[in-house]
């Protein structure tokens, strides 16, 4: 593990393979994870790139009580930006999963001159009205599922609010079915929870989506339900430059339930 200052702030990360003349893969991990959830992918993807796994701000190694006003979704987006900065690489391929989908999203948004390629498995998000026809405003139907798992969580039910956390995505029964260290990963991530519900974070436009030109790899787990597919859907219709690739027989978290097969869709993206 290394660290890299950035914005006040030493980001963990892990450097595993060689460039071998290829930009590095920049990757960005989801709510409640860290670094360590591309372990499955890293003897794959690192025999052919040099991968670059970051652990955002507030997430393990780290520990944070949840309080204060330094998680947000913009605060993410700029200390990735200043990390891909001060890697000084050149511009580099950028891989995000659900939450850090949606950060890499609008890092490639703001700065696309910093990348080449861009990977979103299952960005997390909500769709405005030039999106999604039935958007009525508010806060996302899931808010409030997530805020009871983080008010758990804070009060000191650490399992019990990641329970409703992980049913609430993968449906009744989840964490009970998890094994033991998926469930220790997630109790190392559990207050970033309550930095989450915090968030604010604004919802993706039409314009937002068409504001990306840059080769785009869209990757949607077959059996994902509820809010998710319908936002990779629309995003992928108006991202010019862009793809998606469905893995068969697999949920929301597609490259620990099927490692092997998200490996070659990833790097065959690369390749091209």
């Amino acid at each position: 593990m290394q660290r890299l200052h950035v914005n006040g702030y030493d980001m963990a990360y892990l450097d595993v393979g060689e460039e071998r003349g290829r930009p590095p893969l920049v990757c960005v991990h989801g709510s409640l994870s860290d670094f360590r959830i591309w372990g499955c992918v890293l003897g794959p993807l690192s025999q052919r790139h040099r991968l670059i796994c970051v652990s955002l701000r507030h997430f393990f190694p780290d520990q944070w009580n949840g309080v204060g006003d330094t998680y947000s979704i913009q605060q993410h987006v700029d200390d990735v930006i200043a990390f891909i900065e001060k890697l000084d690489a050149g511009p580099v391929d950028l891989m995000g999963h659900s939450r850090g989908g949606h950060i890499c999203f609008r890092v490639a948004q703001a700065r696309p001159d910093l990348l080449r390629r861009l990977i979103l498995a299952e960005p997390g998000g909500e769709l405005d009205a030039t999106l999604d026809p039935d958007y009525k405003g508010g806060p996302s139907p899931l808010l409030a599922h997530f805020t009871a798992a983080a008010d758990k969580i804070a009060a000191g039910d650490v399992d019990g609010g990641l329970a409703v956390f992980m049913d609430t995505l993968e449906g009744p029964g989840t964490w009970p079915r998890l094994p033991a260290a998926v469930k220790q990963n997630l109790r190392d991530n559990a207050t970033t929870l309550i930095g989450q519900v915090r968030d604010n974070r604004p919802p993706f436009s039409k314009a937002d989506a068409e504001a990306i030109r840059i080769p785009t790899l869209f990757i949607l787990g077959e059996r994902t339900k509820g809010l998710l597919p319908k936002v990779l859907r629309a995003l992928a219709a108006h991202v010019r430059y862009s793809r998606t690739v469905v893995i068969e027989r697999t949920s929301h978290p597609m490259f620990e339930q099927a490692p092997q097969k998200y490996s070659e869709i990833v790097l065959d993206f690369l390749a091209g």
